[in-house]
């Protein structure tokens, strides 16, 4: 946790805004999300003697968003990327409107892969020159381990975020830079309010500062972590059971879910 300079995407609240917390007061900051008042207070928050702090309105849906947080990456001279932002809808795919699923691809799916891809180079010959270590965190989540009804293209998403950031931290084998893709079950944050799920969904769920900080710590320790509620069932399921049991049982279980919450 000694990195420079971290970029962190949807910094607004949540996992992100947790993430700006727990990092050591001597990390220079640039925090990208939608809302302007959030993120301004967050760095009003965080302020430090001889710390910067950037804040970027950005709408990581679209590319004049991700050109505007990279540009700012790039002028901070990052050294820690924290993919983080991410869109969900809870319900069937016919009644979730077209353009939220295609929202829910360009921010989940296409945003950290054009981040990383644009601001891996500057991070590797920074870390190459000072003779220290860059660091990528992917925020996936516990449902990227099996398809999930009612949740599809949010779990689908998450499975893409998943294999490529596995896939980046073997491809970066011998470079000075780490790769964690971070899985969390339930947390506290908006993504339940905001997606549609109800309040009682998130009973026990983990704090956003326990996940943020499970993330940072697994940095050039493993590559893949998996936090809160289903932290060893879910994967361990997915990988030894038949594919088709635990996918009945996830059907069965949103099932349950519907016939509670009405939806």
């Amino acid at each position: 946790m000694d990195h420079r300079s971290a970029l962190i995407t949807g910094a607004s609240s949540g996992i992100g805004a947790a993430f700006a917390r727990v990092l050591p007061a001597v990390t220079n900051l640039v925090l990208t999300g939608r809302d302007t008042g959030a993120l301004d207070a967050l760095a009003r928050e965080l302020d430090r003697p001889g710390r910067t702090i950037a804040t970027v309105t950005a709408d990581l849906g679209t590319d004049a968003g991700r050109d505007a947080v990279i540009a700012a990456g790039e002028a901070a001279g990052i050294d820690l990327l924290i993919n983080n932002a991410g869109l969900g809808f809870f319900g069937p795919i016919p009644r979730v409107r077209p353009e939220d699923e295609r929202a829910m691809v360009e921010v989940n799916v296409v945003t950290p892969v054009v981040l990383t891809r644009a601001l891996l180079p500057g991070m590797l010959g920074r870390a190459k020159a000072a003779n220290r270590r860059a660091g990528v965190i992917v925020v996936s989540s516990i449902s990227a381990f099996l398809p999930v009804s009612r949740l599809a293209t949010y779990a689908a998403s998450k499975a893409f975020d998943l294999h490529y950031a596995e896939a980046l931290a073997a491809d970066l084998e011998g470079e000075p830079c780490d790769v964690v893709a971070l899985c969390p079950g339930f947390t506290r944050t908006k993504f339940g309010e905001r997606s549609g799920m109800k309040p009682w969904m998130f009973h026990g769920a983990a704090s956003p500062e326990r996940v943020a900080r499970a993330g940072l710590e697994a940095l050039g320790r493993r590559r893949t972590v998996v936090i809160g509620s289903g932290a060893v069932m879910a994967p361990l399921g997915a990988r030894l059971l038949p594919r088709r049991w635990m996918s009945s049982g996830v059907v069965a279980a949103m099932k349950r879910l519907k016939q509670r919450s009405g939806m």
